[in-house]
């Protein structure tokens, strides 16, 4: 038994009849003609709460219960799911998926050949947390986002405050005709905060957000008993950033040196390395949403993606990491791999049925399904940037080798094109930095590159002490629509002679 930490699985799941469902549908499945099939049982559990100045605005919860059958018919799949959870209805759904993959066949062009696996007999795999949220009484929770939102409330200047957790728990069940039965459980949630400051007289308004990453972790990361975020000290220094930064003067257009702050990087490197070095976009495959990548298979182990420091990884294992899992939705254990090493291309994300069309033995197990009625899909793993692990160099000692340039901190918006080349950001904090230090806030800063240009002008990354997790609950893919959790850990970075637009004149404003 594999398990991420000393807890099993919730016995309200493993009550349910995964064994028995598993058993009628893959034999079904084998007895209607499948060479391949497995079985996934899904049940995810959610809880919203979102409060506005203090009051209580939503809290919704939710299920979704259901199981899903894949096959593989003369190299055709099939699928069909179902949310009555008995063996009849698992066999039948499983010939079902066989009679989708048996009239599909004639329309297939591209036999599907799966990667070979290690089977993983009954094995079990728990996500890295201290304090399950679904335990914690909804009224207890309340009352702590109620008490953050007070402490914002009432500093001077703040007008309005918001404040949510998002709650997910996610267990699956997956067997296989290979003799697979993988039971696993992964919490995680994102608490979040913003102060609002409105100046009525002039039509406008200014932000100021928490810059806590949503997380695989507990309810103890809320309440910062687990020491990981001081909830205290940004409260307290939230109001002056705000009152700051609506005071602050315009940013100056033209190329910058820039020390970016994990907090913001997470989501450059999200769009730029994480998407572009998905193997289906990358050949193509996914096109219709979101576009392809430019990082294609012809310039894999030559393509200068940045400068020889950088080092990017894909990681199913990164602990707390969003998108990590012990084996993925087609029963691969979750690994680390290299994706960029020394500045250039050498590896993509793959699922089972890419692997072989990039002549890898074995996926590096990127398949994900959000829910029991979709089906899986090649998703990101936690993508990351790895720091300096020779010599710890500090984010002061970055902005200290800047003479004129600009400090970034939290994300914002975002926009990049099809191919994951051309992008703009903004962030949260702009600091100015004169003569190594900083010096005071600006405001209405983009960042412009291309993907190439940007990690091409990296001068320096910070070390393992800067080194931080960011990431998103809601990246979106496939048609139709999926959405996965993933994160991005990276240390402060050094990129020098980056454009810098004026958002305010590029709006007209």
């Amino acid at each position: 038994m594999s398990i991420a930490t000393s807890k099993d699985v919730d016995a309200e799941f493993l009550a349910l009849p995964l064994h028995a469902l598993a058993d009628a549908a893959l034999s079904a499945a084998r007895a209607a003609g499948a060479q391949h099939a497995d079985l996934r049982v899904h049940r995810l559990v959610t809880q919203s709460i979102r409060l506005r100045d203090g009051r209580v605005e939503a809290i919704s919860n939710a299920t979704d219960l259901g199981f899903a059958v894949r096959v593989i018919v003369d190299g055709t799949w099939g699928f069909a799911s179902h949310a009555a959870l008995t063996p009849e209805t698992a066999a039948e759904v499983a010939r079902r998926a066989v009679t989708v993959a048996t009239t599909l066949r004639a329309l297939n062009r591209e036999r599907v050949e799966l990667a070979d696996e290690p089977r993983y007999d009954n094995v079990h795999w728990v996500s890295a947390y201290d304090l399950d949220p679904f335990t914690v009484p909804t009224a207890d929770k309340v009352a702590v986002l109620q008490d953050y939102s007070g402490r914002l409330s009432a500093a001077d200047g703040v007008d309005h405050v918001t404040a949510s957790v998002l709650q997910v728990k996610e267990q699956t069940f997956y067997a296989d005709t290979a003799g697979s039965a993988i039971t696993q459980q992964r919490v995680r949630l994102h608490p979040q905060l913003e102060a609002i400051t409105v100046d009525a007289a002039a039509g406008v308004f200014e932000t100021m957000r928490t810059l806590a990453a949503p997380a695989g972790r507990g309810w103890e990361y809320v309440t910062g008993a687990d020491g990981i975020w001081d909830w205290s000290e940004e409260l307290t220094q939230i109001p002056g950033w705000l009152a700051e930064k609506v005071k602050a003067p315009s940013v100056d257009t033209g190329p910058t040196d820039l020390v970016i702050d994990p907090t913001n990087l997470w989501l450059t490197i999200h769009e730029s390395i994480g998407h572009a070095t998905e193997y289906d976009r990358a050949i193509g495959y996914e096109s219709a949403y979101a576009g392809t990548s430019f990082a294609t298979p012809d310039k894999l182990g030559t393509l200068k993606y940045g400068t020889p420091i950088m080092h990017v990884t894909g990681d199913r294992t990164e602990v707390h990491g969003l998108a990590s899992v012990g084996y993925d939705d087609e029963g691969v254990a979750g690994q680390r791999w290299d994706l960029v090493r020394d500045g250039v291309l050498v590896g993509y994300q793959l699922d089972r049925v890419f692997a072989p069309r990039l002549g890898l033995e074995r996926s590096n197990g990127c398949s994900y399904a959000d829910s029991p009625h979709h089906v899986p899909i090649q998703r990101m793993a936690n993508v990351s940037l790895q720091p300096d692990r020779e010599n710890d160099t500090s984010t002061a000692e970055l902005i200290a080798r800047v003479e004129n340039g600009i400090y970034i901190v939290g994300d914002k918006s975002w926009s990049i094109d099809m191919q994951r080349y051309n992008f703009q950001f903004t962030g949260q904090r702009f600091f100015r930095i004169r003569d190594g230090q900083l010096d005071g806030q600006l405001r209405d800063v983009a960042y412009q590159a291309t993907t190439t240009d940007f990690w091409g002008a990296m001068e320096a990354v910070g070390g393992p002490s800067t080194w931080r997790l960011g990431g998103a609950f809601n990246c979106g893919k496939a048609q139709p629509g999926q959405v996965a959790a993933v994160s991005h850990g990276c240390p402060s970075i050094l990129v020098r002679g980056i454009n810098i637009l004026n958002t305010r004149t590029e709006a007209g404003q």
